[in-house]
């Protein structure tokens, strides 16, 4: 049983100065798109992130200021990855939680519209976590028989995570065989915005934090609009605000 596709499916792996979506950025970038066919495309790119790379964070990943320091800005190369992973459904290890939500916050810092509510956004992680609850490089020994050589490669891993998947479909009938039929499984088809500060409760979006917890956001921006207000100039993610604010203009349009 193999992974049907009917759209292509990009897998996504970043290294980053650190890992506070909001402050630290991208310093490398991997994608393995897998078409419906079956064929492979890879691009990486380092990436100057406009400041210094944590000694903490080298240590991880072996990226130095150094090495990215003639390397173009997320901007500078933001419209070459929006239009190679423009039809793409996304995929990665531990994506839905820190590389897409990361790689949105670049997006909308760059200031080039990106949406990826025309994409389904497959998080290996969890169907592992769900299955066998383990790390990557122990998914990759226990899937598919092999060591994980140079792990924090983003290449290496966005490589692995693919091949990963491959092995799920092949292990876990009930998952399915679509990218559709395993987001659905994950249970992670309906995020509202990455940082999990809102969620959707029988399809209506609540807050997840704080003081109005549970309560609808519709509800507490009628009842509190300065609610926006602290928000919008609090430390929350862009893509935080960017759903609170088309949560309000859907409000107001309402009234």
């Amino acid at each position: 049983m193999k992974l049907q596709l009917t759209r292509p499916i990009a897998f996504i792996d970043l290294e980053t100065t650190g890992i506070n979506i909001s402050i630290d950025r991208i310093v490398e970038i991997a994608i393995v798109k897998i078409s419906s066919d079956g064929s492979k495309i890879v691009k990486r790119k380092l990436i100057n992130p406009q400041m210094p790379i944590p000694a903490a964070s080298t240590e991880i990943h072996g990226i130095t200021n150094e090495m990215v320091k003639d390397a173009p800005t997320f901007k500078q190369a933001a419209n070459e990855i929006k239009q190679f992973i423009d039809n793409c459904d996304l995929a990665g290890y531990n994506s839905n939680r820190f590389d897409i939500p990361m790689l949105i916050e670049e997006f909308l810092r760059s200031g080039l519209e990106f949406s990826v509510d025309d994409k389904k956004l497959l998080d290996v992680q969890k169907v592992f976590h769900m299955m066998e609850q383990r790390t990557l490089s122990a998914a990759y020994k226990f899937y598919c028989s092999k060591q994980l050589e140079n792990a924090h490669s983003a290449e290496v891993d966005a490589t692995a995570t693919w091949e990963i998947l491959e092995a799920q479909v092949e292990r876990y009938s009930q998952i399915g065989t679509t990218v559709e039929s395993i987001v659905k499984f994950t249970g992670e088809d309906d995020i509202v915005d990455f940082a999990r500060r809102f969620i959707k409760d029988n399809g209506i979006e609540i807050f997840n934090f704080g003081k109005h917890k549970g309560k609808p956001v519709t509800q507490v921006l009628k009842e509190e609009p300065q609610y926006y207000d602290w928000m919008m100039k609090g430390d929350f993610p862009m893509n935080t605000k960017q759903k609170l604010t088309e949560i309000l203009n859907r409000t107001l349009v309402k009234r």
